[in-house]
């Protein structure tokens, strides 16, 4: 079965979830914020708000009478984004810990401190 064209990935259970909000750590948007609108897990993207804008234009429909030029957010590499500490407004890296009871919590690898689920 060769040249499927779709890039196979390990699954891995995402670091981020919706509503998160991350740092980006490469490419054309380093350094910038924003918060996690959607995550694909399977594909190992997350798309950011406000960030890896693109623009596509549309022809006219009978939805979009005018058709026009629309702007939107694409996916990027759930690898190129770190989670934001809420306290420190720092970018961290993620560990889990189980608590006691079963319940699972994000603590932050740069100091210790628990991250709250949004």
């Amino acid at each position: 079965m060769r040249g499927t064209g779709k890039r196979r990935r390990r699954q891995r259970r995402p670091h981020v979830v919706r509503g998160d909000r991350v740092r980006v750590i490469r490419g054309n948007y380093r350094d910038t914020e924003g918060v996690v609108l959607r995550v694909d897990a399977r594909a190992g993207r997350v798309v950011v708000e406000g960030i890896n804008m693109c623009v596509r234009h549309q022809r006219p429909t009978q939805q979009n009478p005018e058709g026009g030029i629309v702007s939107f957010e694409a996916p990027l590499d759930i690898s190129n984004v770190m989670l934001v500490e809420p306290d420190s407004d720092e970018a961290s890296r993620v560990r889990l810990r189980r608590a006691r009871d079963g319940s699972k919590e994000r603590i932050s690898v740069r100091n210790g401190n628990p991250i709250p689920r949004p």
